[in-house]
């Protein structure tokens, strides 16, 4: 039996969420996902809520001190993060 159009599996994956306009949705699931592993441990246990809204993260802190600190680092997490999830999922990050 010859292999004939063989192709990996995962970019058969990624060209049908492409196809199907679901690339996007599923990138900021991804990012949002990540944030406690990128931010690690410590952040994770202030954050009270992360979700994106147009190509934004919105994050809900419980320490204003930690918000101020994040606030003065945000273009080098919205890096982090967009590399982390391999696409430029969102531009800027607003800390609440």
């Amino acid at each position: 039996m010859k292999k004939r159009n063989a192709e990996h599996i995962g970019e058969v994956i990624h060209q049908f969420l492409r196809q199907e306009g679901l690339e996007t949705p599923y990138n900021e699931y991804r990012l949002v996902q990540a944030w406690p592993e990128v931010m690690g441990h410590a952040i994770e246990q202030y954050t009270a809520d992360v979700q994106i809204r147009n190509r934004a993260l919105y994050v809900k802190l419980r320490s204003s001190v930690l918000r101020h600190e994040l606030m003065m680092n945000r273009h080098i997490l919205v890096h982090r993060l967009n590399e982390y999830v391999g696409a430029q999922v969102i531009d800027n990050i607003i800390f609440c």
